[in-house]
Parts: structure tokens; C-alpha cells; sequence
């Protein structure tokens, strides 16, 4: 599998991962292998410097839009700020096998990742190709 992001939301994810110290976080909307939008959430997490949580009125506002015709919810982005843009055991952990894309900034890198059951990595993740274009 591939996943298509533009060179802009690429680099919306980067700076975003650049704002801050703790991990950030946000949704990916579009069709497919194709992110058309990336949306930033807070994340609500109780411990922000080692863990995400979506921001729920976010996810749930995007799941509206997508019932009334706007782009689906096909992932989520979050950082690592320790620079790793690999699942964590705690991402594995916590994600559902529900073939949604997982991009994870760190280091300044950001790759692709399909929440899968019994993926290669953690037992929860394949790796995906990304192409910026």
C-alpha cells in the first residue's frame, strides 16, 4: 500500500511537530491512499510528552463532515519528540486494527504506517509507503 500527501501538508505535519516540546496530534481526511487535508487537534492526553489523544469533538465533528459529504477520516497524525517516526509499543498498544493510516513525525521525518492485526511491527503496524507530491 502507498499513501499520497502533498508537499504542503507534509510540511504543515512538520511544522506542527516543530511547535512543541510534547507530542502533537490531528487527523488525516481524504479518499483512499490520498491525503487531500490534514487537520490539527489538541491533544487531551494526561501525559502529552509521552502519549496522544485526539482531541474527541475534533474526531467527531470530522465524522460529521465526512457523513455530509466532506473528506473521509482515513488516519490520524502524531509526533514523537524523541525523534523516532516508529510506532511505539504504546501506540501498538492502544491503536485498533482498523487499516487506518498512522503518519508519525520525528527527527524531522515523517512515515507511514496501516494499523493492522498482527503487523510486522509491535503485532499492530505495516510499514506504508509515502509519496510527497
Amino acid at each position: 500500500m502507498r499513501v499520497e500527501i502533498s508537499i504542503t501538508d507534509r510540511q504543515r505535519l512538520l511544522d506542527h511537530a516543530g511547535s512543541s516540546r510534547d507530542e502533537v496530534c490531528g487527523l488525516l481526511l481524504g479518499e483512499g491512499g490520498r491525503v487531500t487535508a490534514v487537520r490539527a487537534c489538541a491533544n487531551v492526553s494526561d501525559t502529552p510528552a509521552r502519549r496522544f489523544e485526539l482531541d474527541p469533538a475534533v474526531l467527531i465533528a470530522a465524522w460529521r463532515a465526512a457523513r455530509s459529504g466532506g473528506p473521509r477520516v482515513i488516519g490520524h497524525y502524531h509526533s514523537h519528540p524523541t525523534g523516532d517516526p516508529r510506532p511505539s509499543v504504546t501506540d501498538a498498544r492502544e491503536a485498533a486494527a482498523d487499516g487506518a493510516i498512522w503518519i508519525i513525525v520525528g527527527g524531522g521525518e515523517i512515515a507511514a504506517w496501516r494499523a493492522v492485526a498482527h503487523g510486522r511491527v509491535h503485532g499492530r503496524f505495516e510499514p506504508v509507503e509515502l509519496v510527497v507530491g
